[in-house]
């Protein structure tokens, strides 16, 4: 995403959401913990446009998303979003649910790691969110349940039947999205749907670890890692490899390239500039 912005200054405060940026590392909690931080339609807009925000942030080099309470994200609020669909025209339908695509488009395009700290259910949209990430961290509390044709929708909902079997493949995602059944942390990092499983209660603070690790290192190199596993999910093996080769080629004019070959030589570690 382009760095360069116009006259808009940056939102200063983030109603629907807790943000805080320390050394490199935003942490984004979704903090309704009395309604198992269900989404409304507010959350949804939050997400979409701090992401865009903190994506033209060179200082941002890894994200954290978080839940506060007794579970990660229940999903879309059905009080304030169920509810009040059942009265919307179809264009206002297809306006919102574009918004929350959105929002996962975001997390995949944005230039640095995303790490998903999980504990307790991940359900609807909460789950997909889970998916979009680029790493999910989670505690043996942690359950996944695709509940869209639970409540009479597609199991495709904001990009999940596009994810979800390039994660677990097409047969676990034909029955996680079919089916809407909770998955549980063992069987989830059984099929691949976990990065990494910590002890119990322990998902956060692994979850920043890992981010403080990304943070540290070549934030271009990772930055264009991220942009290709996305890009070439659907590309020709010789239009990847042509990609790939533009990308090195551009890599290899870089500082970080040049500075890993000075700290070889000089036998210290490197001081990663992100360019």
């Amino acid at each position: 995403m382009s760095p360069f912005t116009g006259s808009a200054a940056p939102t200063p405060d983030w109603r629907h959401l807790r943000v805080e940026i320390t050394d490199g590392v935003a942490t984004v909690t979704l903090a309704r913990p009395d309604k198992l931080n269900a989404l409304t339609f507010e959350a949804y807009a939050d997400l979409r446009d701090l992401l865009a925000e903190l994506s033209r942030r060179r200082s941002v080099c890894a994200l954290v998303l978080a839940g506060e309470g007794r579970g990660f994200c229940s999903g879309g609020d059905v009080d304030e979003i169920i509810g009040a669909t059942l009265s919307m025209d179809t264009a206002t339908l297809l306006d919102f649910n574009r918004m929350t695509g959105q929002v996962v488009r975001a997390v995949r395009e944005c230039p640095f790691p995303v790490i998903a700290a999980l504990h307790g259910v991940a359900a609807g949209a909460g789950a997909v969110l889970a998916l979009a990430a680029d790493f999910r961290v989670a505690d043996p509390s942690a359950r996944f349940a695709f509940l869209f044709t639970r409540v009479g929708l597609s199991g495709g909902d904001m990009g999940a039947a596009y994810l979800l079997p390039r994660v677990v493949g097409l047969g676990h995602a034909t029955r996680l999205l079919m089916l809407g059944d909770t998955v549980r942390a063992p069987e989830a990092e059984r099929i691949g749907l976990i990065s990494e499983l910590t002890e119990e209660g322990r998902a956060d603070e692994a979850a920043h670890t890992l981010a403080r690790r990304l943070a540290d290192g070549p934030a271009l190199a990772y930055a264009q890692t991220k942009a290709l596993l996305t890009a070439e999910l659907d590309m020709p093996l010789a239009a990847a490899i042509e990609l790939d080769a533009s990308t090195q080629a551009l890599l290899m004019t870089g500082d970080d390239y040049a500075e890993f070959h000075a700290s070889f030589t000089e036998k210290r570690p490197p001081k990663w500039q992100g360019r």
